[in-house]
């Protein structure tokens, strides 16, 4: 059970959301509220803390007819970036936790993934295609620079020399650029940077511990100069808040080595709504109406609308708009060449110690 505002006592440095509602799953709330003892008692601020949890499987697959890929790998549940917009807060719920700051507070770590996962790969029913990491909660934010457990998952994948796509705005991902230059250069991996304003102000607000569009920009230009395909995500794209940035955000990273750009427009599921409205109407008072009344507009007049197809690129005159706006700008930057497809044939169960090797 989870405090919907936040307690007397405790203030808030840097993060997203500014409420910690209960989830969806929830029967009941909890409010905070002063005792009225006149006791003066400097604030705490609200810490990050992580759980760790033991993994039972590694693999997560889907059946989206909308996705690129059917299968993933999530090493961390929440996440300390903070993005307002985040469309995976609400699977904080599932563990009785808030989307709000229990999302970006309270997180997960899964020690031991990288194990499963090579248990996974190497059961014969396994079949092979490109896997991918980042599609929920980003794999490179700031815990993985104590648990490590990215660079553990891919030396498993570089040992079985498995596909994989990594998405992500975190710039640790510098780290194993030699893993990921490697399986690369085997056409086994490739990489998408989000990247949701050039301005670094806003991205302090909206994105409060994620890396500044700056540093972004330098980690597109480091994967690119090392050989790595690069995508910018112009994702989230904001209506009457970002997307006036559109054509400017693909200069950049072009200029920087991507090789190709998408975009999609904000989307606000379940308990993002709220989460987001809240931000918004604090954050942008002046625009907020405008903001989410375009949202609306692109999402059939509702905040979200979950339909197959048109979800992540929303529908009517301003979908249209955005999505030209983009055709015309990847085409004159040089942005249209497709993210090289990933190879599966030179998947192999390396051999563990004690196997008996083929005499052929």
């Amino acid at each position: 059970m989870t405090i919907g505002s936040l307690p007397p006592g405790h203030r808030l440095r840097a993060r997203g959301a500014v409420t910690n509602s209960s989830g969806r799953f929830e029967r009941e709330t909890r409010e905070g509220y002063a005792d009225d003892w006149d006791i003066p008692e400097e604030d705490r601020l609200i810490r990050t803390e992580t759980r760790l949890e033991r993994p039972r499987s590694a693999i997560t697959y889907n059946r989206s007819p909308d996705l690129p890929f059917d299968r993933s790998i999530n090493p961390y549940r929440g996440c300390e970036h903070g993005c307002i917009y985040c469309y995976a807060r609400p699977s904080h719920a599932f563990f009785n936790l808030s989307p709000g700051l229990d999302f970006e507070t309270r997180l997960i770590a899964r020690p031991g993934i990288a194990g499963v996962l090579a248990s996974e790969l190497s059961k014969p029913s396994y079949r092979v295609a490109p896997l991918a990491i980042g599609t929920n909660t980003d794999p490179y934010q700031p815990i993985d620079g104590t648990h490590g457990l990215m660079r553990q998952i891919l030396t498993v994948l570089q040992a079985h020399n498995h596909p994989v796509w990594i998405t992500t705005r975190g710039t640790l991902i510098e780290r194993d650029i030699d893993l990921i230059a490697a399986m690369a250069a085997l056409r086994l991996a490739s990489v998408s940077i989000s990247l949701t304003t050039l301005d670094a102000s806003l991205a302090r607000k909206m994105e409060p511990r994620a890396p500044s569009p700056k540093r972004r920009l330098a980690t597109i230009r480091a994967l690119a100069t090392a050989g790595i395909p690069v995508r910018v995500q112009v994702s989230p794209l904001i209506p009457a808040l970002t997307d006036h940035e559109l054509e400017s955000i693909l200069a950049a990273a072009a200029e920087a080595g991507a090789s190709h750009a998408t975009s999609i427009p904000l989307r606000l599921p379940l308990e993002v709504a709220t989460l987001f409205r809240d931000w918004i109407e604090t954050t942008f008072p002046d625009r907020a109406q405008r903001v989410t009344g375009r949202v609306r507009e692109l999402h059939g007049g509702r905040d979200y609308d979950p339909a197959f197809g048109t979800r992540m690129t929303g529908q009517g005159i301003w979908a249209d708009l955005i999505k030209r706006r983009l055709d015309v700008a990847r085409k004159r930057l040089g942005l249209t060449r497709g993210l090289p497809a990933l190879r599966s044939d030179l998947f192999a169960v390396p051999p563990q110690a004690g196997d008996q090797l083929s005499l052929f």
